[in-house]
């Protein structure tokens, strides 16, 4: 009777671990899809409406590389996260059911994979707001001149806030994403280690 009891409770804890998988795993991609196509939407428009796709004042090369790599890995942590879907379909069936070790590395790969991203961003935004900064410095302090005196002049315009914006809805993302990857990190090592004992 004992031996029937504990197999119901250690059934009842992975199944519960299942729909956390699937529901976290669900809501973390809708949310990447969502918050990851905004960056895309205005990073298009940029290309689209604009007469350089730089905006007037020429940015960084290696910004436009990090960036590339930080939507990258947005992408491959959406695919990632429909793959947690699918893994709580496989907990739920005891004779499908992964083991601990191949959970816990599955929710690490993520994690870190996600944790990158943000780091990404960050140094990107970092990077941008300090050229940004360099020109506001470089300007007089009454604000923008009125009349140009120099020919290759550059200035700040709405195409220098609009990357901004998309990296924001990035990190956004991101940052949503590793606080859903966490929970599943602690859920699976809490029921796993309850399991054992």
């Amino acid at each position: 009777m004992s031996s029937s009891l504990r197999e119901n409770l250690l059934s009842s804890k992975a199944v519960s671990l299942a729909k956390s998988f699937t529901r976290l795993g669900r809501l973390g991609f809708w949310v990447q899809v969502v918050l990851g196509s905004i960056p895309v939407v205005l990073i298009a428009y940029n290309f689209m409406f604009t007469q350089s796709p730089s905006g007037p004042r020429a940015g960084l090369a290696v910004v436009e590389y990090l960036t590339a790599a930080s939507l990258l890995l947005l992408l491959f942590t959406t695919v990632w996260f429909r793959r947690y879907i699918s893994l709580g379909r496989r907990l739920a069936d005891p004779d499908t059911r992964p083991s601990q070790d191949s959970i816990i590395g599955t929710v690490w790969t993520g994690l870190v994979a996600t944790a990158i991203g943000v780091m990404l961003s960050l140094g990107i935004m970092l990077i941008e707001v300090a050229h940004l900064l360099f020109y506001f410095l470089s300007a007089p302090q009454g604000g923008v001149p009125v009349i140009q005196t120099t020919v290759a002049a550059s200035w700040v315009s709405a195409v220098d806030m609009l990357s901004l914006m998309a990296l924001l809805f990035t990190l956004a993302a991101e940052i949503i994403v590793l606080v859903l990857g966490l929970w599943l990190l602690f859920r699976s090592t809490q029921d796993y280690e309850e399991q054992a004992a």
